[in-house]
């Protein structure tokens, strides 16, 4: 007789060991010491309470979570009600919401326009914590905060100020007068012209005064639920039309919705938390900001703040991606030790933090020049060269710092569970919006020809950071070089980053920050090398490294 089998003992196969946990429930403001920092030098340590306060919500797993429920729930667009009355309205995820109301509560918008003390560095760190829950909805904020300077241009658009600036999220469908809070919109690019908007054919028809009716086809036109957008259009006739600047509300002044239709939503790449869309005008209403004919002149004000959150956005997403690896690599071991002590992984993640110290020196030196241009000559000259520089490298460089990031994950760090697919496919945005990287190196050789002032800015600038490094000295003189014997179009990228070096070096110097500066130094400057981990030279990786972590 066959005896039974005696019951086999199941093994067990699903143990979950030797992974970091989620970074959740930290305040991401006081425990970034990069970032906390970077505002208290700049004069806005006085705001630290309320950073503090929006650092605990933005870092909390509700926020982190709110972030991937919008961005797995992209907006969809909805032309018709269920009656078929044409509507145009995209519809949100509940998450979409909670992030829009959290940070135009908190004063992404509006903070820089209700305080007189270093307004410009609180916007830009309140926009890069918003960042950390979400990067998609910075748009609409980036753009209800950049447009206030070129509404100021139009005596009749105190109310529509008043709202963008109210810190109140109300999504409601209806007319500007009936809400607590307004967004401002941007609808600028036709895709003949793309960044040549002056080959716009978007035409405006006057019914009196500086109202207008506006027929034409918009290729890009972000957040399309905002309550307005400030748009390009020609007025006149022939050989006399002139671009001019306009801004066309949801709603007529009769109470009736404008003549925008929604073509489509666009499938973009990242931000897919935000809608963008192509937009029709249709004979829609619109008023005119600014002077007739001055349409770029008077849109340029609202770009350049858009221009400084591009390389601020892309300043926080590098420091965000950098602290990220480091909380992995602290947490996960390989072949018997953990990656932070294994020597080439401590080169590139001490790199990496370094590059997110120097990313965030120079952005918070864009910041502070904002901050007192308007009483002070010298440093708006520097605001006007430096912002174009500093976006161009800083957003250049953030795919390749938030791809390194991801591969300090490994094979974890590309599944879209967690955070870093979502950084990586953000990362090339900003340089490509508000300005890609020719049209932006073609722009910083504009300013330095027609603007004298900026260019004694720049040089005076960099000037103070000489006599410290022969490397640095030489860029310096490189540089200077350049701009005497003249820049043509085929050497506008070179000599924008090899600015954008030095200025960066510049910022760090300035900024006491020693240890980043020391390692900038020797593995950008000296030895040339853009790839982490594999320039020449000694660096404090130890310094640097303790440097990046978060202080939890």
């Amino acid at each position: 007789m066959t005896q039974p089998h005696a019951p086999r003992t199941r093994l067990r196969t699903h143990n979950v060991f030797n992974q970091s946990e989620p970074l959740v429930d930290i305040n991401l403001f006081t425990a970034d010491r990069v970032l906390a920092d970077a505002v208290s030098r700049n004069g806005g340590g006085v705001h630290g309470a309320r950073l503090s306060a929006f650092g605990t919500l933005t870092g909390s797993a509700e926020a982190q979570e709110w972030g991937q429920q919008a961005n797995e729930n992209p907006p969809r667009f909805k032309p018709f009600d269920r009656f078929g009355r044409r509507i145009d309205e995209v519809a949100f995820h509940p998450a979409y919401h909670q992030l829009m109301r959290a940070g135009l509560e908190a004063g992404v918008s509006a903070a820089a326009w209700h305080t007189d003390t270093a307004p410009h560095t609180l916007h830009s760190a309140l926009l890069m914590l918003m960042g950390h829950a979400d990067a998609g909805v910075c748009c609409p904020m980036s753009m209800t905060y950049a447009c206030v300077p070129a509404l100021r241009h139009a005596d009749w658009a105190g109310d529509w100020i008043s709202g963008a600036t109210a810190s109140a999220y109300d999504p409601a469908m209806k007319p500007m007068g009936e809400k607590t809070g307004l967004t401002i919109g941007m609808a600028m690019t036709e895709k003949q012209g793309g960044s040549d908007v002056r080959a716009n054919e978007t035409r405006a028809v006057s019914i009196g005064g500086d109202e207008v009716e506006l027929t034409g086809h918009k290729w890009f036109c972000s957040a399309p639920m905002c309550d307005g957008f400030l748009t390009l259009a020609y007025e006149g006739e022939g050989d006399s039309a002139a671009l001019s600047c306009f801004l066309v509300p949801r709603w007529r002044p009769d109470g009736t919705r404008n003549a925008i239709e929604i073509q489509r939503l666009k499938d973009k790449l990242g931000d897919r938390s935000n809608a963008s869309s192509e937009i029709e005008y249709h004979g829609a209403y619109a008023r005119r900001v600014g002077e007739p004919g001055r349409g770029v002149r008077t849109i340029i004000e609202m770009v350049n703040h858009t221009r400084l959150d591009c390389l601020a956005g892309s300043a926080g997403l590098i420091r965000t991606a950098s602290f990220h690896a480091l909380w992995h690599v602290d947490r996960r071991s390989a072949f018997q030790r953990r990656l932070i002590d294994q020597p080439l992984m401590r080169e590139v993640i001490a790199e990496l933090a370094m590059e997110a110290e120097a990313a965030m020196a120079l952005a918070f030196r864009v910041a502070r020049a904002f901050d007192v241009m308007a009483t002070d000559p010298g440093e708006a000259a520097l605001a006007r060269i430096l912002t174009p520089i500093a976006k161009y490298w800083i957003c250049k460089r953030a795919p390749y710092l938030v791809y390194e990031a991801m591969e300090a994950h490994g094979g974890a760090g590309y599944v879209e569970e967690g955070s870093m697919p979502r950084m990586f496919r953000q990362s090339p945005l900003n340089a490509i919006w508000e300005g890609s990287g020719n049209v932006i190196a073609l722009d910083t050789l504009r300013a330095l020809s027609r603007d004298p002032e900026s260019r004694e800015a720049l040089l005076s600038y960099l000037q103070g950071a000489t006599g410290q490094h022969a490397a640095l000295d030489a860029l310096i003189g490189r540089v200077t070089a350049l701009l005497a014997g003249g820049i043509g179009e085929a050497d506008a990228r070179r000599f924008t980053e090899q600015a954008a070096l030095a200025l960066t070096a510049r910022a760090l110097m300035e900024a006491g920050l020693d240890t980043a500066l020391s390692a900038f130094l020797t593995r950008r400057i000296a030895s040339q090398s853009t790839t982490l981990g594999a320039g020449d030279g000694v660096i404090d990786t130890e310094k640097l490294i303790e440097r990046g972590r978060l202080a939890v």
